[in-house]
């Protein structure tokens, strides 16, 4: 179903692809539109290990997307280096395909953590009083990983 990567000699164990998704500060989610068109909104997330998780607006152009198509990509660029003078450029990067569906209850809590823990390690317990406050009005969507993909030129 997932094509195999053209330049095999750059594929990537999983274990490192793992970290490129651990590591990121942001992702690309690409889905597709009502209207036809390919959508792909920046993001910021976390990574279990199994799933990706972001949070959002509990109305939008994301969750309406997902509402029609469910199958989506997520792309995440690691570190890179331009080469100039070889016209080319270091780089990693990581691709998934995979299922997005909104999440509730202690699922969409532990989420809300792994963000926090994520972004603002230093406010763990204010992070925790701020989802308290905040869970109720905030969208959580899960993206269940079927295909993963990294990939690097060093």
């Amino acid at each position: 179903m997932f094509r195999e990567m053209r330049r095999s000699d750059r594929q990537l164990n999983l274990e490192r692809t793992h970290q490129i998704l651990k590591d990121g500060e942001f992702g690309v989610m690409s889905v597709m539109t009502h209207e036809g068109y390919p959508y792909g909104v920046p993001l910021s997330y976390a990574f279990d290990g199994n799933s990706i998780y972001f949070h959002s607006a509990d109305k939008g152009h994301k969750l309406d997307s997902i509402a029609v198509n469910h199958e989506v990509s997520f792309t995440v660029v690691g570190k890179t280096e331009v080469l100039p003078e070889k016209f080319s450029t270091k780089y990693e990067s990581v691709v998934t395909f995979g299922k997005a569906s909104k999440i509730e209850g202690d699922e969409k809590i532990k989420a809300l953590g792994l963000l926090i823990e994520k972004y603002s390690p230093e406010y763990i317990s204010q992070g925790h009083d701020y989802i308290e406050r905040a869970a109720g009005k905030t969208a959580v969507v899960k993206i269940s990983i079927e295909h993963i993909t990294g990939k690097a030129r060093d």
